[in-house]
């Protein structure tokens, strides 16, 4: 009996880049990889989009665009080059307007793109429609998605087989043009009965020469398993990933799928020595690069806050960055109660990232005090409708925080009539910095705003995370610091130098020596938040910042008059921005911070008399 041969795209220098190093990986590093994989016969690559656009411009510096072409010489002219988007949000976190669409399908064929895998994460179908089309007309292959993962346990009322049977009906009856239909379970934490009724189910409806292909992670355990269910109920197509960015928060490893397969009915269409070899050039092309622990770990957890794995590490990269990684857990646990109230959008990006912005409100400023403005616009209707309705307390949060009411309005039809939306407003952009006006500018300006202008003016920052392996070896062979020296400082006040030693609790202050202790700082802190006034006889109240980012900008000076509660600093933390309000009435008396400066949690920004 002849075997049947699996398809399957190698998910290693897109999904795994996410998933592992928070999609921040330069292109001259992992091209030698890509060419080893093409010689191992390997001709079907996801290639970029989804994280993978913006994160070139907000952290590596690159043009994503020349990074497609770039992949497209290495790949060869003949391999299926693949891309991910986000429905009417294309490559972006916000939804865009109907030109900004189109735009994107024309320009990533020009650059050499062959398929784009389209989906919505709320599995509104009218967020498909146009999007859809715009693929096809541009001459790309289109695979529509329908979105998947598996509800927090006790919960109910979306996320079965009926509800994936009933989307896909939706997607039918629009007809919207499609080459192949995909369920993609990004958190990898659909029970793989559940993948294999629901692709059953598809199989029936669907043409008989459909081709329907599957897309999960190992971050629950469960990946090989749903692959292989999805496969017996009908499935062409699988992904799979190469290592160093394999398995965890990844897709299984090629070879681990190729191993799970043997002796059944099933096989790769591959030569495995080969993909050995091309994962070993892979491990040495990424060896420079820091690789987050969770990244490759199963998280027995995620079932009960299914957050996808290029979110996972994104995430965990931003806290590290912040310096408040020991917020992780609770965040992880609050997750469940955002997914809950929030009704039932797939983790997926954007709506993951909604998620865990909700999440971490939750956790550094108290539960549901603070509505993150996407999550607040995703339950309101701004992003289309959700599986079930939201929470009804808290729309009425958000809408009370957010100022702003309830909407049916397709996500399409507002966008095209917001004129800070679109083309012509990022045109507008370009013009006023003497900016050319390329089709690849305007994209990139619409879909990356500020930071996208940063780049195309030289202003990015750069944020790749490597490993500084001489630092490393330096401090293995440094001696151990002797805990009986004391450490010594100069210290300069007001010009005038002082010299300073602490030893135990003895401290040296120019020749004098002080006996002191050490306590916490009574009364108001940072980690609850509050404004800690500074001595009485100053007359002045300090501005803290209560949680940790980077500076974007200052909206006062140095002699302003300012009103308790209007917005002083505005920072950015996990992707959103954070006004900095003003504790109380009075006037700027000094300004401690910069924009583009990192902000530590309780910092000091400014100081109020």
């Amino acid at each position: 009996m002849s075997k049947k041969k699996v398809d399957f795209m190698c998910t290693a220098f897109r999904d795994g880049f996410q998933s592992v190093y928070g999609a921040r990986v330069l292109t001259k590093d992992f091209l030698p990889a890509l060419e080893a994989a093409r010689d191992a016969g390997i001709d079907y690559f996801e290639a970029g989009g989804g994280a993978r656009f913006q994160s070139l411009y907000f952290y590596c510096q690159e043009d994503a665009f020349a990074m497609m072409d770039a992949f497209r010489e290495t790949a060869g002219p003949d391999a299926n080059l693949q891309t991910l988007a986000r429905g009417v949000n294309v490559v972006g976190l916000e939804s865009q307007s109907s030109d900004v669409i189109k735009m994107h399908a024309e320009l990533f064929k020009k650059h050499g793109i062959t398929t784009v895998r389209n989906f919505d994460a709320l599995n509104d179908v009218n967020n498909l429609i146009y999007s859809g089309q715009c693929i096809v007309d541009a001459g790309l292959l289109h695979q529509v998605v329908v979105t998947m993962m598996e509800l927090p346990p006790g919960c109910e009322g979306a996320h079965d087989a009926d509800f994936y049977a009933d989307t896909l009906q939706q997607i039918l009856d629009a007809d919207i043009p499609y080459d192949a239909v995909c369920f993609k379970d990004a958190s990898g934490t659909a029970v793989p009965s559940k993948v294999y009724e629901t692709i059953k189910r598809a199989r029936k409806m669907l043409p008989k020469d459909a081709y329907i292909h599957f897309h999960t992670h190992e971050t629950a355990g469960v990946s090989v398993l749903a692959n292989k269910a999805a496969l017996d109920a009908g499935a062409d197509a699988i992904d799979l990933s190469m290592a160093p960015c394999s398995g965890g928060t990844c897709q299984p490893d090629i070879l681990v799928m190729w191993h799970a397969l043997r002796g059944s009915e099933y096989e790769l269409d591959i030569d495995i020595d080969k993909v050995r070899e091309a994962e070993e050039v892979f491990k040495e092309c990424m060896s420079d690069y820091f690789l987050p622990p969770e990244a490759v770990a199963v998280e027995p957890l995620i079932p009960w806050s299914p957050m996808p794995g290029g979110a996972l590490t994104a995430n965990t990269q931003m806290l590290r960055d912040n310096g408040i990684m020991e917020k992780y857990p609770d965040m992880i646990r609050a997750m469940r109660d955002v997914v809950e109230r929030g009704g039932y959008g797939t983790s997926v990006t954007p709506v993951s990232q909604f998620y865990f912005q909700q999440a971490f409100n939750n956790v550094m400023f108290g539960p549901w005090l603070k509505i993150a403005e996407p999550y607040g616009q995703m339950v309101l209707g701004y992003f289309g409708k959700t599986p079930v309705p939201p929470d009804p307390e808290i729309m009425k949060l958000a809408s009370e925080q957010l100022e702003l009411e309830p909407t049916t309005d397709p996500p399409l039809e507002r966008n095209d009539a917001d004129p800070t939306k679109g083309l012509e407003a990022a045109r507008k952009k370009l013009q006023e910095r003497n900016l050319p006006e390329t089709d690849e500018n305007l994209f990139i300006v619409a879909t990356c705003k500020d930071k996208g202008l940063a780049f195309l003016e030289g202003n990015s920052e750069l944020g790749v995370r490597k490993v500084d392996k001489q630092a490393e070896a330096a401090a293995a062979e440094a001696p151990a610091a002797d805990p009986n020296k004391s450490a010594e400082y100069t210290v300069t006040v007001d010009g005038k130098d002082y010299f300073l030693a602490f030893n135990g609790n003895n401290v040296v202050v120019d020749g004098n020596v002080y006996q002191v202790s050490l306590a916490e700082r009574s009364g108001s802190s940072a980690s609850d938040g509050g404004s800690a006034p500074a001595a009485s006889t100053t007359a002045t109240t300090v501005v803290h910042a209560k949680m940790p980012g980077v500076l974007l900008r200052s909206n006062v000076s140095r002699g302003d008059r300012v009103a308790s509660g209007q917005a002083m600093f505005v920072l950015e933390a996990m992707k959103m921005e954070v006004p900095v309000a003003a504790p109380c009435d009075g006037v700027v008396k000094e300004i401690m911070v910069q924009p583009g400066q990192q902000i530590a949690n309780g910092q000091d920004l400014a100081l109020i008399g």
